[in-house]
């Protein structure tokens, strides 16, 4: 199994276009990603929050989420939603995606099978790097 991912994808005044959504797809299709759990939450104005079906974002018609319909491995629970909706603003709400990096998979177990061991991991935020690009362009 390739390393498992999260994000929390807020959506200020609970708008969503759906944009993303065929690329998310098409990650799936060419087997980047696997998709374990997707799920919507809502933090209302008082702060309490509401866990969305999926069925019922598609509202107009324009969102066509049926393909994520039933996305859940069960690794996702309520404390995952409450925590997730902490980062929330009042009023939004958010897309909680968690994903298996099937690319990944096949890599690791030829470096396993050489005898190699992972000793870290970590993430770099997207503005660090730009920050970083910028700053070397600048002085190019």
């Amino acid at each position: 199994m390739g390393p498992i991912d999260y994000l929390v994808v807020e959506f200020p005044g609970n708008r969503m276009t759906g944009e993303g959504l065929p690329l998310l797809v098409d990650l799936v299709d060419r087997g980047l990603i696997r998709i374990l759990d997707l799920t919507f939450i809502r933090k209302d104005a008082d702060g309490s929050v509401i866990a969305l079906e999926i069925g019922d974002l598609t509202g107009d018609g324009a969102l066509d989420l049926a393909v994520f319909e039933g996305a859940s491995s069960g690794l996702l629970g309520q404390d995952d939603l409450q925590e997730a909706a902490a980062a929330l603003e009042p009023g939004n709400s958010a897309g909680v995606l968690v994903y298996e990096n099937v690319w990944a998979a096949p890599f690791a177990a030829a470096l396993h099978r050489g005898g190699a061991e992972l000793v870290a991991s970590g993430r770099i935020p997207a503005s660090v790097v730009m920050a970083a690009l910028d700053s070397t362009e600048a002085t190019s």
